[in-house]
């Protein structure tokens, strides 16, 4: 096993050096913390990585959850790791002290969720779906609700998921087919099939409390016809004691990676009597579900970027001590082999990596950061912050995790032979990091997200935010004579990417909705690269006036590593997106939309 899965120093940079979240501290919800707390909170995260998830990362991989008798076993170590998450406070670390929290920053938050899923990623999601389902709770729920549910899922008691999947829709909730009859006793019945549900079912806690999507009878057709529920596996009944509440777990999937949490499929009412309790009000269950999902899409974006960020620090460790091959103009045979991080190809392979890892977790730092100020600032700053966070939530979630899985390639590749085998971690890392792009709506939806409502809403305001954050650090870098190169690029791109959005967005006044929106993938793309390439300009800059300031020769190594990195994405990754605007100023042909699904056969 390598020695380190994630770099304390890089989240101290980008914590404090690029973000300074310990200014967060001058809101009053947060003024009980400062950096002292800070530190704590991600030395704990990184304790509890390094002693209880990351030993079991290879042994919940072989060692699946398994379904026998009615219930699901998972290994023994997600007990501990959900005890001590409860025990400790962390589930419910960033809720307010009336609820049970610690109003601990998200933006450390999303820094500890990180490490633990850098740790191990299986492990990881337990704790912190509930955290998602509890708050969700307190955002919508009743008070009966919140005093019922939100301190026992606090405590690690009780586990929370998100129930939308069923198996005829997929991940179109219009099509959702799961029913809630309402009786007069203050609760629904519901009956229907949930499929693909993470952690709905284990032997480990005592009860699972499902926020789920259903239909109330009578209601309209399509989204807006869609209610949220609390339904748990058990209910409390007059007594506080748990009964049974007719929702069962009748099978689970076995997957690629991802393998040390239970996949499960759900059956509702099957003898007519499962019981959910409506969540806010009838018929805008989306409108509240969506809080949760994107919250989960930033954290799904975060896992994509610490399982790449655990294999480039395994791929670094094993090319600075595996010897082979001599420098290429070497001519001596007999002279020792070098260690491959030597060869110029792996330094690229490396930069790669790093590029992905560090610009991926800025980002969604980033994110976190406006989130934070979404929640402890009001008027014009809260709408700002409101909309750079959802311009900027299709990119967090998607970019990590599609480029997390080529890093993750090239960190195999570093190995060779030895990458592809299971002695070393990196084959595991390579399957675990491929379900992000399918998490939490597919990388298609996050681009037809983001095109099709994002960059439009309110007349381009939020697309026109990101714009100008991007030239406020252009304008800082301007004086910078190493980043000037940077600078000019990332004008450039802006500059493409505004010409390709105003040619797609031509598209949709002119009524071509579906040839407007075929391509969205490839905007998506676009606009990722051209938003780490911002990220990193960001990083560039702190790290020149920090190397100025001439600190310890160690500090010294890190910051010039950061320029070179952000150099290497600037000269290696923004160029791509010169060839992603051809193709997308020629989307109005319908190249896609053409294509006949009879001309795919044989």
């Amino acid at each position: 096993m390598a020695k380190k899965f994630m770099s304390m120093r890089n989240l101290h940079f980008l914590l404090y050096e690029v973000f300074d979240t310990a200014s967060l501290a001058k809101y009053p919800f947060f003024s009980d913390h400062g950096k002292e707390t800070f530190d704590m909170v991600l030395e704990t995260g990184m304790k509890m990585g390094r002693d209880i998830l990351y030993p079991a990362l290879a042994e919940m991989d072989r060692n699946q959850p398994v379904f026998e008798k009615g219930t699901v076993r998972v290994h023994p170590v997600v007990e501990t790791v959900v005890k001590e998450c409860g025990g400790g406070g962390w589930i419910g670390a960033h809720a307010s002290y009336e609820l049970g929290g610690q109003q601990i920053p998200n933006t450390i938050m999303t820094a500890f969720r990180g490490i633990f899923a850098a740790a191990n990623y299986s492990a990881s999601v337990y704790p912190f779906l509930t955290s998602g389902a509890a708050h969700l709770i307190a955002s919508f729920g009743s008070k009966e609700l919140i005093d019922t549910y939100i301190p026992r899922m606090f405590s690690g008691q009780w586990q929370g998921t998100m129930a939308l999947t069923e198996p005829q829709a997929g991940s179109s909730l219009t099509d959702l087919t799961t029913t809630a009859t309402p009786t007069d006793k203050g609760y629904y019945l519901m009956k229907g099939q949930k499929i693909f549900i993470s952690c709905a079912d284990y032997d480990c806690v005592e009860n699972v409390v499902n926020l789920m999507l259903a239909r109330i009878e009578g209601a309209p057709a399509g989204i807006r016809g869609i209610s949220l529920f609390v339904v748990p596996k058990m209910r409390p009944d007059e007594k506080g004691k748990l009964v049974a509440n007719d929702l069962n777990c009748v099978s689970i999937y076995h997957k690629l990676g991802y393998r040390g949490a239970p996949i499960t499929q759900l059956a509702l009412g099957e003898n007519g009597d499962c019981r959910g309790w409506l969540v806010g009000q009838p018929h805008k269950g989306i409108r509240h579900m969506f809080q949760m999902m994107n919250e989960a899409r930033i954290e799904v974006g975060m896992g994509a970027a610490a399982i790449a960020s655990a294999a480039y620090y395994a791929s670094l460790e094993y090319t600075m001590e595996r010897p082979q091959g001599r420098k290429i103009t070497s001519k001596n045979p007999e002279e020792p082999q070098i260690p491959i991080i030597e060869h110029a190809d792996v330094k690229r392979m490396l930069l790669f990596q790093r590029a992905v890892v560090e610009g991926s977790l800025s980002l969604i730092f980033q994110c976190a950061i406006y989130a934070d100020l979404v929640n402890v600032t009001d008027g014009e700053e809260k709408e700002t912050n409101e909309l750079l966070l959802e311009i900027l939530t299709p990119i967090a979630k998607s970019y990590p995790s599609e480029m997390g899985i080529l890093s993750v390639s090239q960190g195999l590749q570093c190995l060779g032979g030895y990458g592809y085998c299971d002695e070393f971690p990196l084959e595991q890392y390579y399957r675990d990091v491929r379900i992000h792009p399918i998490h939490e709506g597919t990388t298609g939806m996050q681009g037809m997200d983001l095109l099709g409502r994002k960059v439009v809403m309110k007349n381009g305001k939020a697309f026109m935010l990101f714009l100008g954050e991007a030239e406020k650090t252009i304008a800082g870098a301007g004086s910078i004579d190493e980043l000037k190169s940077c600078a000019e690029a990332l004008t450039t791109a802006l500059e493409r990417l505004k010409e390709v959005t105003g040619a797609l967005t031509g598209l949709a006044v002119k009524g071509d909705i579906e040839v407007f929106l075929a391509d969205a993938t490839l905007y998506l793309e676009m606009f990722g690269i051209t938003a780490i390439a911002w990220q990193w300009l960001i990083q560039g800059i702190t790290a020149h006036h920090a190397l100025a300031k001439l600190p310890a020769a160690q500090d010294a190594l890190f910051y010039k590593g950061k320029l070179a990195t952000c150099r290497y994405f600037f000269e290696y990754e923004l160029p791509k997106t010169q060839g992603l605007a051809t193709r997308l100023m020629r989307s109005g042909d319908g190249l896609t939309v053409k294509m006949e699904k009879e001309w795919f056969g044989d």
